[in-house]
């Protein structure tokens, strides 16, 4: 251990930066790459605004470490419900920088640990660093085989030294027909490797800023651990990330205390009887030589291996020349297939006519015919001649292959032939196809296209007997489809040849599914059996008979982070067994009580619930633990990060601060025994050991107060794998008063609607970004970039324009401080003010509601955009009585607040700096408010968009008003302008819309939330006092879209939609408010006129008929507006 932790120190010990150099940091040339391709794009603009944020987040984080404002400590008493917060985040992987796709995991848990920490609870947030694995190693690898090749530094050849090159040489074995598995190869030109969408590892370091001297130190894979841990920690800090960093460590047996934790969870599973070892299909890394899980994978990820029945199709002597040298053996046509009860039904087998294949030697006696990637997968499945290592007796084209007579087992025909087929995949399989014409569309087609065309016969040499003979034979019967189900499917469709992918591609779907379902067998001593029933035996009859072997290759394409194609391998190591019946209850009763925010996340875990069997956890090579009882082996990534959050909880009492467990402490790690970790943890009896009983019962007392975990949040990508383990072991190690509580997952993060990538330039890291932008406009565009689990948007936009938002509020703010004095004093007496502080109050209660719910893109609505429009609604409606004092004050006291876990460093700033209060807004409390009065705040709604309304009016009278009947313009004067508003209100429905609401009324279940059926609707209104109108026929098409708009409603906001008259006086509203009136419209006067007051309609004049053709009604007054002639004229008639 003492050698490993020197092999580190080859860039020197990663030192803590100090405060005052974090932002310093941000600029340095780590993160050079990006400054020079940022450089052109930004030369010219104004970064001041940009800088005074930086400037903040430098001086506030400064603050905080001073006051070590996020540590956190267990109290002396288990919490009571709500009292404290412990959230967690999958630990990256230290093989590069952090990127935006981090932070956006990342910022929903600090979103929310920052929002219950504000509201005065005792929030945990850890944070450590993954390196267990073979990214770390395989990256390493790949720099040393590059100086290898090319040099130190390395000489890359340029692309006209190399353009006529040929590919790089790859050691050859014995054979010639197959490449070694374990040697470096490349099938890539020098010339293409520096082309197109190809990076060298050394060009990709470089990008990162390091010289050549520094990255050639990089071939060590414990230099990565050394190196790139402490600037993920910069980076988060600069971030303004609430974590306490005594806790964070890394992993792998660098940190011997992270690794004797390990050691204890393997040692105990195992114990439990949930580790075994065993002989299994797993996906495989030849070039590693070791199983490839996940996280080891460049691409494929979740991809399982596919098992098939390898069908022995054996070829008939005599031989022809070309398989001269196969004599003596037992030949094969091996044929990979999914359905083995079918084989009763084959009438030929198929080859690709262009396809390459070889004879590959399975042990002494039986050779198959396959492709080489066929024989690779065999070879790792002890179905070599010589393991691991395909040997290739002859190589074959498919048209070598065509007319070969084969005997085939289970086959009715007693010889069948080989026969060309152009649609086959030589990426599924082996290249060779069973044909079962009577339940395979495919097969079908492709024997009618043969049979019926001589010249396709003729052209690749097919002799009529090899095909014309073969008629279909019946051997399973589906009641839909009967006893030929792919003759009868295709003649349905009209599929006319093999080559009509996307029918017969329907074809399929119709009628695999129902024959596994619902088909009969129709032969042999499965007659009359459910095929779902018959499938196994007949499967495990050929498997006893020696008809067939059992053949896995991955789903799909893996490719391992060494850069070689993976293959499933049958290995003998160790396996946890989860999927075990008991142990799968035990996670499926953790998953039920469990938080997951969302449905389709619960979906995801179910899923996973159901398909997830024995998972590898031992690994050959890579760094990470040794698995203790088997030290050749080491424990793989997705094994020992399944419980390491306990961890956290007594880390920083044994690593004393220093995240790879050096020799700081008073406790040595083997001292950490097993009974010692139980005690901990799994509250076994107090352990026979030397250290201090205090600090045992320290650890054993942090355990139990923050267990368990509140929260976990990950991207969705985790479910099917880390996640799930995480349940499985929780419940397998833990008492179940400390299994977790809940996950919160996402989708990704998009760039400006595009998908994130390096290759394309589209990528930020998070140190660029928090240069870019600053850390607070950062987080605001990655709550802004979106909720739930699909993927989410961070747009540049969104960033510069909070950066301007932000920097302008602290502005405002400044403004309104230094005019205290003329703001109107006192408490809050107008209409504006109850509006203001009503808005206030909503603000705080639908914003708590979206952060407990971790909605924070709703949170940054409601608690920013919304109450900042309120405001400004607020400083329009006081005009000159001008805005009152202690609303402003609450106002930037709680919008500060509410803004907090976003944007912490602004929120800081203002409330030390600009409002001069005490301690830190971080854990100042959550604002009290009074219950919101929704009945003022539907006032409100109602006033503005009746002077919304009536501005629209108004325009459109004033226009009309300017129009002469030939067209020429009226000029505006002081006689014509329109300066006086009759405002006619309509307080209740009357009439036919009244009888339609009650009628609605009657109808409406409010428990259920149903109406009747709209017929006995129509028939209720038949019956009424409107339906025995004499113009009801007249009156019905006014009524039928009024009771549509009114169900609707209704659904939407409740039943008061069905109420008579709105839930405040709204002459009241537009009394309280005439001078607002006034001053948005630009009217000298205005009345508020009740409609079904006779005498104020007169007052409308010539005006009074716009009043019957668009009558008021309850929520929707009618305006006329008038010039000042017009209203005198008026009122003298009146008079008279």
């Amino acid at each position: 251990m003492k050698a490993e932790r020197k092999r580190r120190k080859g860039l020197g010990e990663a030192q803590e930066p100090s405060p005052s150099s974090r932002l310093a940091l941000l600029s340095t040339t780590k993160s050079g790459g990006h400054r020079e391709m940022t450089s052109n794009a930004e030369e010219g603009r104004s970064f001041a605004r940009r800088d005074q944020l930086l400037k903040i987040q430098s001086e506030v984080q400064k603050r905080w470490e001073e006051h070590k404002v996020f540590e956190a400590d267990a109290g002396s008493k288990p919490p009571k419900e709500g009292e404290k917060f412990f959230g967690n985040f999958p630990y990256p992987y230290m093989n590069g920088m952090l990127h935006l796709g981090h932070a956006f995991s990342l910022s929903k848990l600090e979103f929310g640990a920052a929002y219950h920490r504000l509201c005065g609870r005792n929030v945990l947030l850890p944070f450590a660093f993954h390196c267990t694995g073979m990214p770390i190693k395989a990256s390493a690898d790949k720099l040393a085989r590059e100086v290898q090749l090319y040099g130190n530094p390395p000489v890359f050849p340029s692309l006209e030294e190399d353009s006529n090159a040929e590919d790089i040489e790859e050691p050859k074995p014995e054979n010639d027909n197959v490449a070694a598995p374990d040697k470096f190869k490349s099938k890539k030109s020098k010339a293409a490797a520096k082309s197109g969408g190809y990076k060298s590892q050394w060009e990709i370091m470089q990008s990162l800023g390091l010289s050549n001297e520094e990255i050639a130190k990089f071939q060590d894979p414990y230099c990565w651990l050394s190196y790139f841990p402490p600037l993920a920690k910069e980076d988060l800090t600069a971030f303004g990330l609430g974590c306490d960093w005594r806790r964070s460590f890394i992993t792998t047996d660098t940190n011997p205390y992270y690794d004797s934790f390990v050691r204890w969870q393997m040692r105990k599973l195992k114990s439990l009887g949930k580790i075994v070892k065993d002989m299994r299909y797993t996906i495989y890394s030849p070039l590693d030589g070791q199983p490839c899980a996940d996280h080891d994978r460049a691409s494929g990820e979740g991809v399982q291996p596919q098992d098939y029945v390898l069908i022995k199709m054996e070829v008939l002597p005599p031989f022809t020349s070309k398989f001269k040298i196969l004599e003596g053996k037992k030949v094969y046509l091996a044929a990979a297939t999914l359905r083995p009860e079918t084989m009763y039904g084959q009438t030929n087998a198929w080859v690709l006519p262009d396809g390459k294949y070889g004879a590959f030697e399975i042990n002494e006696n039986d050779v198959f015919i396959i492709t080489q990637r066929a024989a690779l997968n065999l070879a790792y499945q002890k179905m070599s001649r010589v393991p691991e290592k395909p040997t290739c007796l002859l190589e074959l084209s498919g048209h070598d292959l065509i007319g070969l007579p084969l005997r085939s087992p289970l086959a009715f025909n007693e010889i069948i032939y080989s026969l060309p087929m152009l649609t086959i995949l030589t990426d599924k399989g082996t290249g060779i196809v069973t044909s079962v014409p009577s339940d395979s569309p495919d097969d079908y087609m492709a024997l009618q296209d043969l049979k019926s065309k001589p010249a396709l016969r003729s052209k690749f040499g097919v002799k009529d007997e090899w095909v014309l003979p073969y008629e279909v034979i019946p051997i399973i019967n589906i009641p839909e489809f009967g006893d030929k189900s792919a003759e009868k499917v295709c003649l349905d469709l009209k599929i006319k040849s093999q080559n009509d992918k996307d029918k017969l591609a329907e074809a399929k779907k119709l009628t695999y599914l129902k024959g596994f379902t619902d088909g009969i067998m129709l032969v042999d001593d499965f007659k009359g059996m459910k095929v779902q029933e018959a499938k196994p035996m007949i499967r495990n009859k050929l498997l006893e008979s020696g008809d067939a072997v059992m053949y896995s290759e991955p789903e799909k394409k893996v490719m391992s982070r060494s850069g070689d194609e993976c293959v499933v391998a049958l290995t003998d190591q160790w396996y946890i067994t989860y999927g075990e019946a008991e142990w799968k209850a035990k996670a499926e009763d953790c998953l039920a009580k469990m938080n997951l925010y969302y449905k389709e996340a619960r979906n995801g875990f179910e899923h996973t619930l159901s398909w997830l069997n024995q998972w590898a956890c031992s690994r050959s090579f890579g760094l990470g633990t040794r698995l203790p009882w088997d030290e050749q082996f080491l424990v793989e990534s997705l094994s020992d990060s399944t419980l390491y959050m306990a961890f956290y909880t007594v880390a920083h009492l044994l690593q004393c601060g220093d995240m790879y467990g050096s020799d700081h402490s008073s406790v040595k790690p083997d001292q950490m025994t097993d009974d010692v970790w139980d005690y901990i943890f799994c509250g076994g009896p107090q352990p026979k050991s030397d250290v201090p009983v205090v600090l045992l019962n320290k650890m054993k007392q942090e355990f139990d107060y923050w267990y368990p975990f509140d929260l976990r949040v990950s991207g969705k990508d985790l479910i099917q794998n880390h996640l799930t383990f995480s349940i499985y072991n929780h419940t397998a190690l833990l008492s179940e008063c400390h299994w977790p509580r809940g996950f919160r997952c996402n989708g990704h993060l998009m760039l400006n609607s595009e998908k994130m990538s390096k290759s394309t330039g589209n990528f930020r890291t998070l140190r660029q970004a928090i240069e870019e932008f600053s850390s607070d406009a950062t987080r605001f565009s990655l709550a802004d970039a979106g909720d739930g689990m699909d993927d989410a948007n961070f747009v540049f936009e969104t960033s510069n324009a909070a950066i301007l938002r932000l920097t302008k509020e602290i502005a405002w703010i400044e403004e309104v401080l230094a005019s205290e004095s003329t703001l109107r004093a006192g408490p809050p007496n107008t209409y504006a003010d109850f509006v203001f502080a009503n808005e206030i109050n909503i603000a705080i209660k639908s914003t708590e509601q979206n952060y407990n719910k971790f909605m924070f893109r709703e949170a940054l609505k409601t608690g920013f955009y919304d109450l900042q429009a309120a405001r400004d609604e607020y400083r329009l409606s006081c005009g000159p009585v001008g805005m009152n004092r202690d609303l402003l004050w609450r106002f930037m006291d709680v919008q500060t607040r509410l803004i907090t876990p976003i944007c912490p460093h602004y929120a800081e700033h203002v409330w030390h700096n600009a409002l001069k209060n005490d301690g830190f807004i971080v854990n100042a409390g959550w604002p009290l408010s009074d219950a919101p009065d929704l009945t003022l705040k539907l006032a409100n709604k109602y006033l503005q968009d009746t002077i919304v309304l009536m501005r629209k009016l108004l325009q459109k009278q004033s226009s009309n008003l300017k129009k002469a009947k030939k067209g020429v313009v009226i000029p505006t004067t002081e006689e014509n302008k329109l300066t006086v508003g009759l405002i006619y209100v309509n307080e209740q429905f009357d009439g036919w819309k009244e009888e339609c609401l009650r009628i609605l009324t009657s109808k409406y279940d409010a428990e259920t939330q149903i109406f009747a059926p709209d017929q006995e609707i129509l028939e209720a209104l038949k019956q009424s006092v409107v339906g025995q109108a004499a113009n009801f026929k007249q009156i019905q098409k006014l009524c039928m879209p009024f009771l549509k708009f009114k169900k609707d409603e209704t659904l939407s906001i409740g039943p008061q939609a069905l109420d008579l008259k709105l839930p405040f006086g709204e002459i009241q509203v537009l009394e309280e408010n005439c001078d607002l009136i006034k001053r948005q419209l630009g009217l000298d006067h205005i009345e508020i006129l009740s409609a079904t007051d006779d005498a104020a309609r007169s007052r409308a004049g010539s005006y009074n008929s716009l009043l019957n053709q668009n009558p008021p009604s309850p929520g929707n007054p009618v305006a006329i507006f008038l010039s000042k002639l017009e209203y005198s004229t008026a009122e003298l008639q009146i008079e008279a």
